[in-house]
């Protein structure tokens, strides 16, 4: 989704300073009160100070008393951009190591992302008929819809159809929702403990970083001796998801969500076509300007409605070195909290995370047709790997820095972000909330299932 970026003065740490100072409290604050465990009846969720971290920082940017500025908002979505890419780093510390597993496990993952790609096409699209919420449908339940989403909708419907605006919708939902839900669903799955934890790990790669690493979380508490494994298995899923989803979508998954809505809505369709040709044979011309002038508002409202959106995630390019130094000071105190005490190797972990973090934006930078997420994970994944020289002493350093520490940071920040986007919920209804509910369901648990069934196969 295009939108007009905001610049800052690159000279000065002032637009990062009032969001940094938020975070840093926030994100202390809830890694030192830690995780809560809840019987719910029937099983237990895990609620991981990430969550507190998104949960607190909501409050903040939407509470009153001394509301928190658009504009900081936005500073603190700047710099989540930057946040994910530094999770992305410590996660391909853990792909290295795991590369035996992850091969042993290759047919699987393949296979299980069937179930992310188009999970939410077989159960999510089939509620939003049931919903009524048109054509809306298709575009909120083809896929999870992150930002490669609103490129394929827009160019085959339209920025002003309802397909859009329901890709618009899906984008919200998940933005406020998901990875609050997928912590929640993932751990009361995962102490079912009737799925393999590497199953589960699969599912956890749902295209998105911080749903990736809320669920991810869950499974690792279940399966503590499974870390490693569960960690880099899920990213490389995750990673899977999102180069697939973009060829899957444009080919598959939307012209079958298309084919599938069309199905579902067949008689419901020749009703409105059986009562469009009556209606245009009996209408007066009045009748006929009156049935124009709706559907132009209703394009209009759609209009209205994506601009909004656009508004409202139109980014802030903070300096590249102000949104580091902001993150290491982050990560670091909460780093520290996690490793119980000031430890050199965290420092030292946190330097060479860095590193690899500027390494791979100039590398997507100069190649340009590469992400730098890929360049990321792909050198992460050989410096940690058995076959590199040194392999052994940088994943143990990197180890020193707890993932979740980093998590808890990101989604913190994601929360102080979120305010500007709770007055686009109240416009899109209800409905949504159901659908997107059963579209991470669906993504997650079907995955499961598929690589669940192709790990006992192969394996």
């Amino acid at each position: 989704m295009s939108a007009q970026s905001t610049k800052t003065s690159p000279s000065s740490f002032k637009p990062a300073l009032p969001i940094a100072a938020l975070a840093l409290v926030i994100a202390v604050a809830v890694q030192l009160v830690g995780s809560l465990k809840l019987d719910i009846g029937i099983g237990m969720i895990v609620i991981f100070p990430m969550v507190w971290g998104l949960i607190l920082g909501l409050i903040v940017s939407i509470q009153k008393f001394k509301p928190l500025g658009i504009d900081l908002q936005k500073v603190a979505s700047a710099l989540v951009g930057v946040a994910v890419m530094l999770l992305v780093a410590r996660l391909a510390f853990n792909i290295g190591p795991s590369l035996p597993v992850l091969v042993k496990a290759g047919p699987a993952l393949l296979l299980q992302e069937v179930g992310h790609l188009l999970g939410t096409v077989a159960l999510a699209l089939p509620l939003a008929v049931l919903l009524r919420m048109g054509k809306a449908t298709v575009g909120a339940t083809f896929s999870l819809d992150r930002e490669p989403s609103f490129a394929m909708v827009s160019e085959k419907y339209g920025p002003d159809s309802d397909q859009y605006r329901g890709v618009l919708a899906m984008y919200v939902f998940g933005t406020l929702f998901g990875a609050v839900f997928i912590t929640l669903l993932t751990s009361l799955v995962a102490n079912w403990r009737i799925f393999d934890p590497l199953a589960l790990a699969m599912g956890a790669g749902v295209g998105s970083g911080s749903m990736m690493a809320a669920s991810a979380a869950s499974i690792i508490d279940a399966y503590p001796g499974q870390e490693e494994a569960i960690l880099g298995i899920a990213a490389v899923s995750n990673l899977i998801t999102t180069i697939l989803g973009v060829y899957v979508g444009i080919y598959i998954a939307l012209p079958l969500a298309d084919k599938f809505y069309k199905v579902l809505t067949r008689r419901q369709t020749a009703r409105e076509v059986e009562s469009a040709r009556v209606a245009a044979s009996t209408s007066s011309a009045a009748e006929i300007a009156a049935a124009e002038t709706e559907a132009a508002r209703l394009a209009e409202e759609n209009k209205a409605f994506r601009e909004k959106v656009v508004e409202s995630s139109a980014p802030v390019h903070l300096p590249l070195w102000v949104s580091l130094s902001v993150l290491s000071v982050l990560g670091l105190a909460t780093a520290f909290v996690a490793a119980k005490g000031f430890k050199w190797e965290v420092v030292g972990g946190y330097a060479l995370l860095m590193a690899l973090v500027l390494l791979g934006l100039f590398l997507g930078k100069v190649t340009r047709k590469i992400s730098a997420i890929i360049w990321i994970t792909t050198i992460g994944a050989y410096v940690s790997s058995p076959w590199f020289f040194a392999g052994k002493s940088l994943t143990a350093l990197v180890s020193s820095v707890d993932f979740l520490s980093i998590a808890t940071v990101m989604l913190t920040l994601a929360g102080l972000s979120l305010g500007k986007d709770i007055p686009l919920l109240r416009k899109i209804g209800w409905k949504i909330i159901p659908v997107g509910l059963v579209a991470i369901t669906a993504s997650f648990l079907l995955a499961v299932v598929i690589a669940e069934f192709a790990l006992g196969f192969w394996g």
